[in-house]
Formats: structure tokens, C-alpha cells, sequence
């Protein structure tokens, strides 16, 4: 149960750190390597785009999905585009930004530890074998770290749903 605790409290910054104002470098609090490694790992899912899907259906996917689902794709960032751009190699890499503002809102209302996690962020990748990839946060740890109102409660299951469902609509290419 302590490295429950210890893991919510350093993925949701419950350890007051980054205090307004400061422009010096941010004290961090105590930690085992070994334990924040994990909390990192188990804080991102990866998924294996499947077999015969491009990366490029993926993201068409995702997009219509999202659509479907009201949720907003609010950022499009091609990284991979912007490495190429400045004279170097890079594998595809991709980040998509979904949103639903009106729920962003209560949430951020509720607790403002919220909008670092703002908006959802779901990357497109090919690892070094062309093998594309998609990663996003596990919306499940986030849901259950936080005691969030009964009024919440529904509204973090729907953005839990709806990301995942966004997310296995690009690892099928459901068109």
C-alpha cells in the first residue's frame, strides 16, 4: 500500500513541489530509483499497432473515432517532421492531443494537478524495426489515484473510455 501511495503521490504531484514563482530548479523529494522507474513504467500503456495497419491509418482512426466521441483533437504534433526538418534522422513520432474542455474544466475546478495531464495525449510511433506503436498514460492508475467527488466520478470514466477506445481504434485501423 506505501508504494501505492508513494506512486500516486510522485505521478500526480502531490509532493508540493514546483511552487509559483520559482525560477530555480525545482527540489524533488527522496525517492528510490528503482521504485520511480516502475511508477514511470506502469504509468504508460503501450499497444502494437496490428498487422497490415500503417501508422498513418492509425492516426485516421484515431481521428474519427475521437470525432465520433465529441472528444477534440486539440494538438497535432508531428515531431518526427520537426527532427527531419532540422537535418537528422528520426523514426516516425507523433503526438496527438484529445480533449473534451467542458469536463477539462471540473476536473482542473476540482484539483488544478489536473491540468498537467492536459489534454490527453496519445503518441503515434515506429520503433527502429518499423514496428508502429501507439502510447498513451494508463487512464485506469490516474482514475483510481485521485479520491475524486461522486460528480466527477462518471465524467474521469468517460475520458478513461473514450481515450481507450480512441486508442484501440488506431492499434485496428477501424476506419
Amino acid at each position: 500500500m506505501r508504494k501505492i501511495i508513494i506512486s500516486a503521490a510522485l505521478i500526480f504531484g502531490l509532493s508540493g513541489v514546483g511552487q509559483a514563482g520559482s525560477k530555480t530548479e525545482i527540489a524533488t523529494p527522496a525517492f528510490d530509483k528503482a521504485i520511480a522507474q516502475q511508477m514511470i513504467s506502469n504509468s504508460i500503456q503501450r499497444f502494437e499497432i496490428s498487422e497490415g495497419v500503417s501508422v498513418d491509418d492509425a492516426i485516421a482512426s484515431m481521428q474519427l473515432r475521437a470525432n465520433m466521441l465529441n472528444f477534440k483533437l486539440v494538438a497535432d504534433l508531428p515531431l518526427s517532421e520537426q527532427v527531419k526538418s532540422m537535418g537528422q534522422d528520426a523514426n516516425y513520432m507523433r503526438i496527438l492531443a484529445f480533449c473534451d474542455a467542458v469536463i477539462a474544466k471540473q476536473m482542473v475546478e476540482f484539483d488544478i494537478i489536473f491540468a498537467g495531464f492536459l489534454p490527453c495525449r496519445v503518441a503515434v510511433l515506429e520503433d527502429s524495426n518499423g514496428k508502429g506503436w501507439i502510447v498513451t498514460m494508463n487512464m485506469d492508475m490516474m482514475l483510481h489515484a485521485v479520491d475524486l467527488p461522486e460528480n466527477l466520478q462518471p465524467l474521469a470514466k468517460q475520458v478513461r473510455d473514450t481515450i481507450y477506445s480512441i486508442v484501440d481504434a488506431g492499434v485496428n485501423g477501424d476506419l
